[in-house]
């Protein structure tokens, strides 16, 4: 069987809307402009798969569509693959698909529409992250920082803590796509048994994570790996003293891996 997505006759595969494929453009192809990023598609599988080197050298899945939006991709020149015939087919985004994502961000308003996340559980706000100016599409914070080592050698963050942070930053953007909006985040937190019935899977595991990790560590953790806020932005907006944001994000990120390990939680789901 050849799984090249490219030789399906249809200009859109069935079942999926204009709206769908662009939502999930904005999505997948993002993960794909990161660093060795690739969409793997297999023979014998329902669902695409975006994995990405990692600086330990292994590799890690930063997101996860159905096969036939990796389709619509492949027929959108979004995407290609070098060898069609391997048994996992793996597809890296194109310069047509680099344009088609920065067209995204610029006419969709998704990078322009990031809600704030609140200092402690009353009235207290944060700046408003609108005028944080636009998403770095290259990579997340966390990447950048789990290349830093310490005066041991060891990586500043570990892959455990990255794919944490990864986990939660999935969920965000399945929640946001599958609620067809960029949801009120400050609302919710704000009235969650109000609210929480009204969220999906992944927006529900957002909001328990996000609370679990209480005011401080939720706040960081929500502007450096939802909103790709970086460091320097998130300690002077949380008024904390330079190059203090680091190491609470990295307890932000422990207790967060130990989150998902609570919830059962840690292996990647979907909605």
């Amino acid at each position: 069987m050849n799984v090249e997505l490219r030789n399906d006759p249809n200009p859109q595969p069935d079942g999926l809307t204009e709206d769908h494929i662009t939502r999930e453009g904005n999505r997948i192809l993002r993960r794909l402009c990161e660093t060795g990023a690739v969409l793997a598609v297999a023979r014998d599988m329902e669902m695409a798969v975006v994995v990405r080197d990692d600086p330990s050298g292994g590799t890690m899945r930063t997101a996860v569509t159905e096969r036939a939006v990796a389709q619509a991709f492949a027929l959108r020149d979004w995407i290609c693959c070098d060898d069609p015939e391997a048994r996992i087919v793996r597809y890296r985004i194109t310069n047509t698909g680099r344009a088609a994502i920065r067209q995204m961000i610029e006419t969709s308003g998704f990078a322009e529409t990031q809600t704030p996340f609140i200092s402690s559980m009353d009235e207290r706000f944060f700046d408003d992250v609108r005028t944080a100016g636009r998403v770095t599409i290259a990579e997340s914070p966390l990447i950048g920082l789990s290349r830093r080592r310490g005066k041991d050698g060891q990586p500043f963050l570990t892959r455990d803590l990255v794919t944490a942070g990864e986990r939660l930053r999935e969920d965000f953007e399945l929640a946001n796509i599958e609620a067809n909006s960029q949801l009120d985040w400050a609302a919710l937190i704000m009235s969650p048994a109000e609210t929480e019935v009204h969220l999906n899977g992944a927006g529900r595991r957002v909001l328990s994570a996000l609370h679990d990790l209480g005011p401080g560590l939720g706040d960081v953790a929500l502007r450096c790996c939802c909103y790709l806020e970086g460091l320097e932005a998130a300690e002077r907006k949380m008024g904390w003293a330079a190059r203090s944001g680091k190491i609470v994000l990295r307890i932000a990120l422990q207790r967060l891996k130990r989150h998902y390990d609570e919830q059962g939680q840690y292996a990647p789901k979907i909605g």
